[in-house]
């Protein structure tokens, strides 16, 4: 008997493993599976047969449009439960009851977050975007104040539930943390910087508290901006009327997108000096500040995903035509421009090797042919320059107008192709002023600046304290003034009269003129005389020296230390804001030069920052002081490279599209960032000038500083016309007049080309200098030839011939403060001390 026992164990076990879906078969052949299968059919035919199809979808539409998306979300719990009873598995459900119901208060939570979206998509017949995608009980956790009650009670009890013992421990830990974490914010002195994080983080919280006329079913369906706008109130209207005619056409005509493929400009928001609280701001001095909403909002940006994927194909296509292996790793696009970051590849080189057997014969194939394998040699990596003597032939391969490479992207192991867009966007202040980049930095930064977005789209911010000086340059309409408006704009945005003061030099006499009535100007008008320009800086280093002394005073080192200091008035920070450098250096070069180097050098720890912009970049522009003391540079597109390299110190900038376009070389970086800057329309400046021009500021307009002008402007009036100290000073005391006449000496003629090339000067200088020989009769008047002839001669060996020279090199003209008794004064000095001869023209 038990041989026979063993014998069917074994025939058993063989046929089971002969036939290995044999248990899978037995266990869908289950008697209550049948049957659960049966019964789940015959009900789901029932609705067909029977006219119950009606009521069943008004359910289902029920269910949905009070879970929205989590009607998926009951169909899996359902199932989960019938499957687990089914099973008879309710022993597990009782052990796990716990995490089953946190488990089912999160699934709650997510319902409020849900409550946040509205999709335009359809479940049934409830539309999602009318009802969010959390449903009416995921929008009413979202919106109702007890709801968002029942919303955190729901997640805290729900981590509880999961996870016990972290919840205790947390419990237990978090008043020490909390005291801890207080006590190093009072020490820190970071209790205020919090306060305005809270301030912002609780105003949306503070919204939702208000009464919510959105939980009104008819309110809600006349959601704006709802692709369904106008059916739901239809629907809740009833029968049609004309006069409801009218306002669901209207609603339609308001909820439809409008069908424009030009790119909108940017909204503009009129000026409404009746600000809503939520949007009232304030600087630390209790100013009230502009509200954001003065600013155009940032339009859409249209996605070229497609078009990128092409282009990237296209570079390596063509990369690879030319033997340079590479790949397209990275693709960043910007609001001009989109970077395709290039990873060099690798040039491999091989050799053709014959396969050969034991013996060393060669193994010949079908053919008879020897059979040949390619073996690698060497494996190296493409040198990058092998990359950017192709950038004419990428130009030429993407139809692009000009392609920048940055080779290597700094901290990056790529190279950087810089396409131009088909279609660019515009960077709007508003949209820089708005990101989280902008917002962290309004902490940290004293004098911020909104620059515009990089070439991945980011924020691209900056500090005035921290740069500290400013040079920007380019060409004709390539957004200079532009930038130096968005500089303005957003000083004036942020900062007060008592924390901001401006001091404005416009020889163009209408691209600062917005700005001539606000309160922030330290005198009382905007420079637009060029024989104010040196009074002017010079007024600006009176203010430095005065700083300084009372720093000195008070024992501190700069303006951050003295305001921190209790017990001190605080100091404003000035800006010295200069539209075009060429103009003062042709009027009064020496002068212009030794103030702005002097100011660039020193003025930084005294609170005291230039911007300075000009459209010449040549090198008697920007000369060398002045360009060493400006480490910061912005460079729009140049016409060629040679001006390029006498902003930047380097080439690329004559590769610039125009229209803010820009190359952004920061204070602590030595390779130039591409930026499109924001753009400020005169609509946003005047709206901005008009807050600050109302009349809330009318009892409050702070003091000027004319009585400093005035005093600054009475002593240039003594000053040379070379710039060095002291006042009146003649030729005589001009070493190269005293060259000029040793070299009459020598020569019959003279020449102003002659002069240049002796004594290394430029024309102007070099005509200057003929002029004042001619004055003093050492050289005859010119005759329409290029050389003229010198009066002394030979004479100039005979002791009358010395003496007269000895008296020509003492000869001193009219000082230009001090009138002869022949001529009387007709102009005011400081206009003579300014006043040039006509052969000081341009190189």
């Amino acid at each position: 008997m038990a041989r026979t026992s063993r014998r069917t164990r074994r025939a058993s076990t063989r046929r089971a493993s002969a036939n290995p879906f044999g248990g899978i078969g037995r266990f869908l052949t289950r008697p209550e599976l049948v049957g659960t299968f049966l019964v789940v059919l015959a009900a789901a035919t029932v609705p067909f047969l029977l006219p119950f199809a009606g009521v069943i979808a008004d359910a289902r539409d029920g269910v949905v449009q009070l879970l929205g998306l989590h009607v998926f979300s009951l169909v899996v719990v359902l199932a989960s439960a019938g499957i687990l009873i089914g099973f008879r598995w309710t022993a597990w459900i009782s052990r796990q009851r716990r995490h089953l119901i946190g488990g089912l208060a999160l699934l709650g939570m997510t319902a409020a977050w849900l409550g946040y979206w509205y999709p335009d998509r359809t479940v049934g017949d409830i539309d999602l975007a009318v009802h969010s995608a959390g449903g009416d009980l995921g929008r009413a956790l979202a919106s109702w104040p007890w709801g968002v009650a029942t919303w955190l009670l729901l997640g805290v009890s729900g981590f509880a539930l999961l996870w016990p013992k972290t919840a205790a421990a947390m419990l237990r830990g978090t008043p020490g943390a909390i005291g801890r974490s207080a006590r190093w914010v009072w020490d820190q002195h970071l209790y205020r910087p919090l306060g305005r994080g809270l301030r912002y983080a609780f105003t949306p919280i503070a919204r939702l508290m208000r009464p919510n006329r959105e939980l009104d079913p008819e309110f809600t369906a006349a959601r704006p901006g709802s692709p369904k706008a106008a059916e739901a109130i239809a629907e809740i209207a009833g029968p049609a009327t004309p006069e409801l005619a009218e306002a669901v056409a209207a609603a339609a005509a308001e909820a439809a997108p409008a069908e424009d493929p030009e790119p909108r400009p940017p909204k503009q928001m009129p000026m409404d000096m009746e600000t809503p609280a939520d949007q009232l701001r304030h600087s630390e001095d209790g100013w009230q500040l502009p509200p954001i909403t003065l600013l155009g909002e940032e339009q859409g940006r249209e996605s070229r995903a497609v078009d990128n994927a092409r282009r990237a194909q296209l570079i390596v296509d063509t990369l690879a035509s030319f033997g340079v292996d590479a790949s397209v790793v990275q693709i960043n696009e910007g609001p001009t421009v989109t970077q395709f970051g290039v990873e060099p590849g690798w040039d491999v080189k091989t050799k053709v090797v014959t396969e050969r057997d034991a013996t060393g014969r060669p193994i010949l194939d079908d053919g008879g042919k020897p059979r040949t394998n390619e073996v690698e040699v060497s494996r190296t990596r493409i040198r990058v320059n092998r990359i950017t003597a192709l950038q004419n032939d990428l130009a030429l391969a993407l139809a692009a107008p000009a392609l920048r490479i940055e080779a290597p992207v700094p901290g990056k192991p790529m190279v950087g192709i810089e396409v131009p867009n088909t279609s660019t966007s515009t960077v709007t202040m508003r949209g820089v002023m708005e990101s989280n980049v902008y917002q962290r930095g309004l902490d940290k930064h004293a004098l911020p600046i909104a620059l515009g977005a990089g070439v991945s789209g980011d924020p691209v911010i900056a500090d005035l304290a921290t740069m500290p000086h400013v040079l920007i340059a380019g060409a004709t309409g390539a957004g200079k003034s532009v930038c130096l408006n968005s500089i303005i704009s957003g000083l004036l945005m942020h900062l007060s009269p008592e924390q901001l003061r401006l001091v404005m030099i416009d020889p163009k006499r209408v691209e600062l003129a917005d700005f001539a009535e606000v309160p922030h100007l330290a005198f009382s008008r905007i420079v637009v005389e060029m024989d104010q320009v040196v009074g002017t800086l010079q007024a600006v280093i009176n203010e430095m020296e005065s700083r300084y002394r009372k720093f000195a005073k008070v024992g501190v080192r700069n303006i951050k230390t003295y305001n921190a200091k209790p017990g001190q008035s605080p100091m404003p920070y000035w800006v010295v804001v200069i539209d075009e450098l060429a103009d003062l250096m042709i009027a009064a070069p020496y002068q212009v030069e030794q103030q702005l180097v002097r100011l660039a050098q020193l003025a930084r720890a005294t609170g005291i920052h230039l911007v300075v912009a000009t459209q010449r970049p040549s090198v008697d522009v920007i000369t060398g002081l002045i360009k060493a003391n400006f480490p910061t540079r912005i460079a729009f597109a140049v016409a060629s490279t040679v001006d390029s390299r006498t902003v930047l110190d380097q080439g690329g900038a004559e590769k610039l599209l125009g229209r803010g376009d820009m190359l952004y070389v920061p204070p602590d970086e030595q390779k130039p960032k591409r930026v499109q800057g924001v753009f400020v329309s005169d609509e946003e400046i005047r709206a901005i000038v008009g807050f600050w021009t109302a009349d809330r500021f009318a009892n409050l307009q702070p003091e000027k500083f004319d009585d400093m002008l005035l005093a600054a402007e009475r002593e240039v009036e003594n000053m040379p016309a070379d710039g060095s100290a002291g006042g009146g000073g003649g030729g005589g005391d001009d070493p190269l007049i005293q060259k000029a006449i040793e070299l009459a000496r020598e020569h019959e003629t003279l020449s102003t080309s002659m002069l240049q090339r002796k004594l290394r000067i430029g024309y102007p200088r070099a005509a200057r200098t003929m002029d004042e020989l001619e004055d003093r009769g050492i050289v005859g008047s010119g005759d329409g030839s290029s050389s003229r002839r010198v009066l002394l001669g030979e004479e100039s060996n005979t002791s009358e011939g010395r003496t007269l020279m000895a008296e020509a090199a003492d000869f001193v003209p009219v000082a230009a403060g001090a009138p002869s008794e022949d001529e009387p004064d007709e102009e005011p000095s400081s206009r003579k001390l300014l006043k040039f001869p006509k052969a000081f023209d341009d190189d």
